[in-house]
Order: structure tokens, then sequence, then C-alpha cells
């Protein structure tokens, strides 16, 4: 009881759905919603801003936008910040959340600056993937972001959120992110506004243990809520 996600995330066109059906549940879980052309950002940028808006007029107080890889493989970096700008101001008051697709970006270096300028360009949380790429959350790119968060925390005096994605499917794992998280940020990040896991498997096995911790047993399936 009194154990939920930080958001459910859905596309776009359900955020009006999903809005209803937790009122109705009397749930006051936020809505996010994977905007921009999710999951490869390669449609107009004028239907990825609208895109956005949409969503938040719908009932989102939480848009996950993805950046166009292509504007970091080709150094594009004022190009990106620009995009994301954009983004930031379609959002609104919503939270803005920018997955930057570590899988398809090339060298490390390429997610540091990717990192900073999504930080830089008003990112309330930067996320590791969409969970749709070959290679998603790994540990090497999170430290990578994670001392960019860092930086970019000495510098400015903000706090940005970190969100890995893709490939975190138990409860084991993610104690391993915990205690990254807990290494090179701190206790002051292990709080949903500053840290998410994106993982929806994950739930599943969560749910097993918090049963098993009750219980003295594992669930079988259809003990589960979500089944």
């Amino acid at each position: 009881k009194g154990i939920t996600t930080a958001a459910v995330c859905v596309y776009p066109a359900r955020v009006c759905d999903a809005v209803k059906a937790l009122k109705a549940a009397g749930c006051s879980i936020p809505v996010a919603a994977v905007a921009t052309g999710f999951p490869a950002g390669q449609t107009h940028l004028k239907t990825r801003l609208e895109e956005i808006r949409l969503a938040v007029e719908d009932g989102a107080t939480e848009i996950d936008v993805v950046i166009n890889r292509t504007l970091v493989l080709t150094g594009q970096w004022e190009a990106l910040y620009d995009e994301i700008r954009q983004f930031r101001k379609a959002c609104g008051e919503a939270h803005l959340k920018t997955i930057l697709a570590t899988g398809e970006l090339g060298p490390l270096t390429n997610v540091y600056k990717a990192s900073l300028i999504a930080m830089m360009a008003g990112s309330d949380f930067i996320k590791t993937s969409t969970g749709k790429e070959t290679v998603n959350a790994t540990f090497p790119v999170a430290i990578v972001m994670l001392r960019a968060i860092r930086d970019f925390f000495w510098k400015t005096g903000n706090k940005v959120g970190f969100k890995p994605a893709g490939g975190i499917r138990t409860a084991k794992d993610s104690l391993a992110w915990l205690s990254l998280i807990k290494e090179e940020l701190g206790d002051e990040w292990l709080t949903p506004e500053l840290f998410r896991i994106g993982a929806s498997s994950l739930l599943s096995d969560i749910e097993r243990q918090i049963y098993h911790h009750v219980t003295g047993r594992y669930a079988a399936y259809h003990d589960l809520p979500m089944s």
C-alpha cells in the first residue's frame, strides 16, 4: 500500500485515456508521454513540437523526448541545443526528460557532450535509452552521464535527474543502479524527483520480491495485481 511507480508512460495518443483511467481509479500517479517521434526522432521538427503540445494539453505532466542522433554524429551541437530548447518551451510546466539513445551516439565523448547540452537546454532529466536500441543502459555510459550531471551541478547549482532505461529486469539489477547513483551523486539523488528506472519488466519482479517479503513465498502469476 502506498508504493507506486513514479509515472505511467504512454504514447501521446493515449494520454487522455491514461489520465481518465487513473482519475477513475482515484490514483494520482503522473502521466508521462513519449513524444517527438519516439523512438527514432526522425519526424519533422514541427510535428515533434506539436506532439509535445498535444500531450501536455491532454494532461501529460512529464514528456520524454528523443534527440535527433544525426545532430550528435555530425557534430551539430548548436542545432541540438536549439532543438531541445524548443522542446523545453513546448513542454511548458511539464517536466522534460531527454532521451539520448546512447547506444547510437558512438564514442563516450559524444555521450558526455550530448548530456551537457541537454542539461544546458533545460532538461529536468537525462535518460540513457528508449529501450528500443540494440544497446541500452550500460554502466560505462551511466558513469559518463552521471559525471556530466555532477559537473553541471558544480558549475550551475542545478540538479538534473538521471534515468537508465532498457535491459534492467530484476530487483537485483536495480540495486546495482541504486548503488551507482549513491557512489557518484550521493543520497540526494536517491529520490523519484532525481532518479528513475525505465523498465516495464522490472515492475513484475519488484512485485514478486515484495510478495515474497510479506508472505514468505513467491507469487504465482495469477497472484500479482498486474496479471
